[in-house]
């Protein structure tokens, strides 16, 4: 997998964090912030989730899926690229990709089952036409590594595989797909992150281990920091504050 991942077009896609935490002008136009675009995106995420559930679809459709929403958006605006749209679109689009397809018609069932809204009761053919702009977005390139496979070779090489460390370390990296790591950094390196978080958190001293690895452990803790804020902030959301980004995003200018 690694030396796949290496040669591949997710690698070559990664980005510094400054160019993932940027607000498109059209956007930056309705005073729409780098936080208001975290907070839209980690709802987007969670719809995906939800839609998942209902089209019974793997974790990995989801993970990819949300991964495509995210690449979407360091290249064009919500304003252009409604995010409601959109969000259904990838996961769409991610079934493809993963071979597990989802129909275009049972998405739009329970995207009518989901909103009440009229403007957001989207056809077949809102999807259809917003797959064909979404894929030009990512320039085509559908292919992504994530870090569910390095996870569980890690587990098993740490001896740590155990259902407590498995469902622990598992649940995390599921919730870092409301972040933006995926497109930062190596999956690799997000799995390490999460395993190291588990490990603190279930008392388990694999110091040894870690330092046997060739990577660099400073990158893996500066990842790890990055989710336990991401956990500490997500407390401080309120409902207000998330339908506050989605009110500058309907804003007509």
């Amino acid at each position: 997998m690694a030396a796949n991942f290496w040669t591949s077009s997710h690698y070559k896609q990664l980005l510094d964090q400054e160019d993932v935490d940027v607000v498109q002008p059209l956007d930056r136009e309705k005073g729409i912030t780098v936080e208001d675009y975290k907070l839209i995106k980690m709802q987007m995420s969670n719809y995906i989730s939800k839609l998942a559930q209902h089209v019974k679809v793997r974790q990995r459709v989801v993970a990819t899926a949300v991964t495509y929403m995210r690449r979407c958006y360091t290249r064009k605006s919500m304003t252009e690229y409604d995010p409601h749209i959109v969000a259904p679109t990838c996961l769409y689009l991610a079934s493809k990709a993963e071979e597990s397809t989802v129909q275009a018609r049972l998405l739009v069932f329970y995207i009518k089952k989901i909103y009440s809204d009229e403007k957001y009761r989207y056809e077949v053919k809102d999807i259809l036409e917003m797959e064909m702009k979404i894929l030009e977005a990512l320039n085509y390139y559908l292919v992504v590594f994530h870090p569910y496979r390095s996870l569980v070779q890690f587990l098993q090489d740490a001896g740590m595989n155990d259902i407590n460390m498995t469902h622990l370390s598992w649940g995390i990296l599921n919730d870092t797909y409301k972040m933006d790591l995926i497109l930062v950094h190596p999956p690799h390196l997000i799995a390490l992150a999460c395993i190291y978080i588990a490990s603190v958190y279930r008392e388990k001293d694999n110091t040894a281990w870690f330092e046997e690895l060739r990577v660099d452990m400073n990158v893996v803790k500066n990842i790890s920091m990055e989710i336990l804020d991401f956990y500490e902030n997500q407390r401080l959301v309120s409902e207000e504050r998330i339908n506050a980004a989605f009110g500058k995003l309907a804003l007509k200018t």
